[in-house]
């Protein structure tokens, strides 16, 4: 990339991560393009060079978003690790998002779901299950997963679970602290993986 890239590659992220705080602070029905670009601290009409509207900038937001999840499930996926322990690993990795960068996971959690844009973007979403749904099937033929649960469904309550303590912290009404979002952690894997695990994978762990 040259400099010049590059500085674009900047001022475009710099544009982004301003929206999600704005995002996340004033919700993004109240937001306003203006309000993006003081945040960021660039000219009204400059952030119109990066982004055609308040719009486009959550649609960028979740794309970019879903794009890295499903990327790091991958590098989970293609590990060595048994099902069981790539479970946890994905609990983790969206878990942890929340200590990592909270204003995201608010504008996920409070604005995606309910924006016109989702429905264009319900087969990334659905990527994210499938990578889930992948992991049970491949650890369900290994015998360490029982064999008598369908894997899409388990994918469904296993996010499901996880999204339900993301919006809980979002709300504000749990506790999340460095060791919260550890116990978390454990409560999901736990609790989901507690009725998966076969007596098989038990005994060889």
């Amino acid at each position: 990339m040259t400099d010049r890239s590059i500085a674009s590659e900047e001022k475009r992220r710099l544009i982004l991560d301003a929206a999600v705080r704005v995002f996340a602070r004033k919700g993004y029905h109240s937001s306003r393009v203006g309000d993006i670009a003081e945040e960021a601290g660039v000219a009204h009409g400059l952030l119109y060079h990066y982004f055609e509207s308040k719009e486009q900038l959550l649609e960028t937001v979740f794309r970019e978003t879903w794009s890295a999840l499903l990327e790091a499930f991958a590098r989970v996926a293609e590990s060595d690790d048994q099902a069981p322990e790539q479970l946890r690993q994905v609990a983790a990795i969206l878990l942890r998002s929340w200590r990592r960068d909270p204003d995201l996971v608010r504008v996920l959690v409070r604005e995606v779901g309910r924006s016109q844009t989702l429905p264009a973007r319900v087969e990334e979403v659905g990527a994210v299950f499938l990578a889930i749904e992948g992991i049970v099937e491949r650890g369900q033929a290994a015998g360490d997963l029982r064999g008598d649960v369908e894997p899409r469904l388990v994918s469904w309550i296993f996010y499901g679970a996880i999204e339900e303590i993301l919006t809980g912290w979002v709300l504000g009404q749990l506790a999340d602290a460095d060791e919260d979002v550890a116990a978390a952690e454990q409560a999901v894997v736990g609790v989901v993986l507690g009725g998966l695990v076969s007596g098989t994978a038990t005994a060889r762990g």
